[in-house]
């Protein structure tokens, strides 16, 4: 999973990055990884390994990762290749999702590159120039196939009025993931790469001495769920200050912190698992003594696409998986007492994996 983090400069988009770098930085059994100076790859929280771990004492625990590009600069005009516009555009492009983080405090000392703080107008700024770059992808595509109409292929007709529909959706103001497509026009549109078709999460960056308050009393947060609300894409409230501090801390002493603040759990926690819901991702554990892992898949995966995660070997051997839900394996406390309750299931090549399948892939190449 790839997250593009944006947002208008002064909004505390890389005191954030510099956050999550700093959390992969301490994850005990994920070493943090620096691909490019503005990339990070961080562990992907779950409690379920701690408990394999304790299990079964593996010579290592690898968790799920999730990696984060911190994506620098967007101007007004970045569609038209403003500043570092196309950079900006490209990188997005090769993102799963899209971070927004948008400014919700005041702060006299950190100028407003528009001069005010208002995060309506803020999302607007980027959505639109997204929108923009959409707009002339859209154009030129349906350009091509009304050129191509005249070979007598339906196919051409159907996304020339496909590309005319949806550029009035964009012209609109409304982002192509709100565009009412059906199946087949879904599979045109993905071929288009647009932009707005990403999901968005709205990372609503608070003062460090709001966190933990009532919401509805913090000002602009409204602004901010309505328009997330509008373009169906989710919301969620973080302070970066504050995840800036609890980067650095050790495990105890940050889940100290967290209560006294009345929250539990990390803006990057909470951040990773609205990804995961948003891109419909879940996890499936493999364990044994060598290693104890988490295995990122789509929901509605197979088991035999769920085995090629791990090598292709195992999808196209695929034999059968032997599977215990981890809740059933945690409270009998071992695979044998499980296999002795005929509580391990055998599951064949129709089998739809689910969130915490303890697995073991049987295959013969």
């Amino acid at each position: 999973m790839k997250l593009g983090v944006v947002g208008l400069p002064n909004v505390g988009k890389s005191t954030l990055f510099n956050a999550i770098t700093g959390a992969g930085a301490q994850a005990a059994n994920y070493p943090f990884c620096t691909i490019e100076p503005n990339t990070g790859v961080v562990a992907v929280p779950d409690e379920r390994l701690s408990v394999l771990d304790e299990m079964y004492h593996p010579k290592k625990v690898t968790p799920a990762s999730v990696e984060f590009v911190d994506i620098a600069g967007l101007v007004k005009g970045a569609s038209k290749g403003e500043g570092l516009g196309n950079k900006f555009l490209s990188h997005i492009r090769e993102c799963d999702a899209i971070v927004h983080v948008v400014r919700c405090f005041e702060d006299e000392n950190i100028i407003h590159v528009d001069g005010s703080v208002d995060p309506a107008r803020d999302m607007e700024t980027i959505s639109l120039e997204l929108i923009f770059a959409d707009m002339e992808t859209v154009q030129k595509r349906g350009d091509k196939a009304a050129k191509m109409i005249k070979t007598g292929d339906k196919k051409y007709a159907f996304e020339a009025d496909l590309a005319a529909r949806m550029l009035r959706h964009l012209e609109s103001g409304a982002p192509a993931r709100t565009f009412p497509a059906t199946d087949d026009e879904a599979a045109v549109i993905r071929d288009w790469f647009l932009l707005t078709v990403k999901p968005v999460i709205y990372a609503a960056n608070i003062a460090e001495d709001a966190l933990g308050t009532d919401e509805d009393s913090i000002p602009f947060l409204k602004s901010v769920r309505e328009k997330a609300a509008a373009e169906g894409a989710e919301m969620l409230v973080i302070s970066a200050r504050i995840e800036e501090e609890i980067a650095v801390m050790d495990p105890e002493e940050k889940q100290e912190f967290l209560e006294d603040l009345g929250i539990g759990e990390s803006g990057l926690d909470r951040l990773i698992k609205a990804c995961y819901r948003l891109l419909g991702l879940i996890s499936f554990l493999t364990a044994g003594e060598d290693e104890c892992r988490a295995w990122t898949i789509k929901k509605g995966t197979k088991a035999p696409q769920a085995a090629g995660k791990i090598h292709t070997d195992f999808e196209r051997g695929f034999i059968r998986a032997e599977i215990v839900p981890f809740d059933t394996l945690r409270e009998l406390g071992s695979m044998a007492a499980c296999r002795e309750k005929g509580l391990i299931r055998s599951e064949g090549k129709d089998y739809v994996m689910q969130d915490g399948d303890v697995t073991l892939f049987r295959f013969n190449v």
